[in-house]
């Protein structure tokens, strides 16, 4: 669950039109991936921290983002490519069932409820 959420996040934040296929190399413990939008980054897991830093070969740009889970929520905080931080909480209710909040790297806060069937 930790890399879906982190990967949905890292998705997200890049601002790309088209969705990024990743191909990532590596075992559990740490992968390091490329996706066809030229995003290169790598993944380290250890307990219930997980770590993302990438960059754009194309542009130059960088991002980061850590996370850790405590019971069903995951804490994610991490800096965009303009560097601004960003923040998001998700918490697994089970059965499709997570809420999850935080605030963007605008400054804007968001809050979202979600089931199996979508997110309000």
């Amino acid at each position: 669950m930790k890399c879906s959420i982190l990967f949905l996040c890292f998705v997200a934040t890049t601002a790309f039109s088209m969705p990024a296929l990743a191909n990532c190399f590596g075992g559990p413990a740490m992968e390091t991936c490329s996706d066809n939008n030229g995003n290169n980054y790598t993944v380290n897991r250890f307990g219930n921290t997980t770590t993302v830093q990438g960059n754009n070969a194309r542009t130059g740009s960088s991002w980061s983002e850590t996370a850790n889970t405590y019971g069903n929520t995951t804490y994610i905080n991490g800096r965009a490519a303009n560097g601004a931080s960003w923040n998001e909480n998700v918490t697994d209710y089970g059965n499709g069932n997570h809420a999850i909040s935080g605030v963007n790297s605008n400054g804007q806060s968001f809050s979202h409820n979600c089931t199996a069937y979508g997110c309000n």
